[in-house]
């Protein structure tokens, strides 16, 4: 696979093409990716899914859909934020940028998602066994429910991005 985002700073994760997800650790086994039995695999479902963030049900539990691009993506725990790179020249440009880019950015509405625990971001197109042994990201999210907003920002003249926030909800 092609990467675009350079190694450095943040742990960059990557799709052969198609949507990322976070699933729950909980719930991993019930991700088929692109191998499932039924009409429609989770990598179908998830392909559906239009906006830029988007929930689907898995097992007892619901994934978070990264859609719109296959974009790099690192997470920003002191943000507790998504950073997808959609254009910038640098890794270091583009990390710079995002805390202006997270007062300035106009949130699309959210949804809602209940995460019981630690979640993993890998390539949609993965079965959730076999995810740890791809490009994948492990995010250490304290249980409970979570708004998740995402907002397509434009920090800079060359550099493009697209946030995605999980506040903790009540």
């Amino acid at each position: 696979m092609v990467r675009y985002a350079e190694p450095g700073t943040a742990h960059w994760v990557e799709s052969g093409g198609g949507p990322l997800v976070a699933v729950p650790e909980a719930v991993l086994p019930f991700w088929t990716g692109a191998d499932g039995e039924e009409a429609a695999s989770d990598y179908d479902r998830a392909c559906e899914v239009d906006d830029s963030v988007g929930l689907l049900p898995v097992g007892d539990g619901a994934a978070l859909v990264l859609g719109d691009e296959p974009a790099a993506t690192a997470y920003l725990p002191e943000h507790r934020t998504l950073v997808r790179w959609v254009a910038a020249d640098t890794e270091d440009d583009l990390l710079a940028r995002v805390p202006a880019a997270l007062e300035t950015a106009d949130w699309e509405p959210g949804v809602h998602w209940r995460v019981p625990g630690p979640v993993l971001l890998f390539d949609a197109a993965w079965p959730g066994s076999r995810s740890a042994g791809t490009d994948h990201l492990r995010l250490t999210l304290p249980p409970g429910p979570y708004t998740v907003h995402a907002a397509q920002v434009r920090p800079g003249p060359e550099t493009w991005l697209t946030l995605v926030r999980l506040s903790e909800a009540s």
